[in-house]
């Protein structure tokens, strides 16, 4: 084999006896470490925060270092992803009436029927969801999902609720505001 890669064979021998150095002994327990605290914390944590843990635990590092090591692993800090606010309240939209007033209970079936918006992530990104409940039988009785929040969306959900209940087919919604 020494001939292969034209080495003496002392050469090989004296690296196989060669005790390796202790700043690679200790860069081999610092990564460790390291991999050890950039899991616990979901891949959030940079070199910053991983040095102040190592600090905290006795560990004398700098943050040159631990970069240093974190780039020699591959490891990067992954931002947290950004809160995306989805409800505008002050807005000049007629608001309906509860005509409810949180009275729930019914004797039948199609008496009352109440909704919601809510949105889901999916691989593809955020997708709005829209239902319509019978408060009789809890029941979905409708529902639309869109990658946007419209009013076809809330409608959508209407119509499938009224065409699933046997309603008349030709109910035609539109809106006095315009789309």
């Amino acid at each position: 084999m020494c001939n292969i890669f034209s080495i003496e064979r002392s050469g090989y021998y004296g690296w196989l006896r060669r005790k390796p150095e202790p700043r690679q002994c200790a860069n081999q327990e610092l990564d460790k470490r390291i991999l050890n605290i950039y899991n616990f914390h979901k891949s959030r944590y940079g070199a910053k925060r991983i040095t102040d843990d190592l600090r905290d635990s006795g560990e004398k590092c700098s943050k040159n270092r631990v970069a240093k090591r974190m780039q020699h692993l591959g490891l990067q800090a992954q931002a947290k992803k950004k809160f995306k606010v989805t409800t505008d309240s002050k807005h000049n939209l007629p608001v309906a009436p509860n005509l409810l007033n949180r009275d729930f209970s019914t004797t039948g079936p199609n008496q009352k029927w109440v909704g919601d918006i809510s949105y889901v992530w999916t691989e593809e990104g955020w997708m709005y969801l829209a239902i319509v409940i019978d408060l009789y039988s809890r029941a979905v009785i409708g529902w639309s999902m869109q990658s946007t929040m419209s009013r076809q969306l809330v409608c959508d959900a209407l119509l499938m609720a009224l065409w699933r209940r046997g309603f008349p087919k030709n109910v035609i919604f539109h809106s006095d505001r315009g789309t």
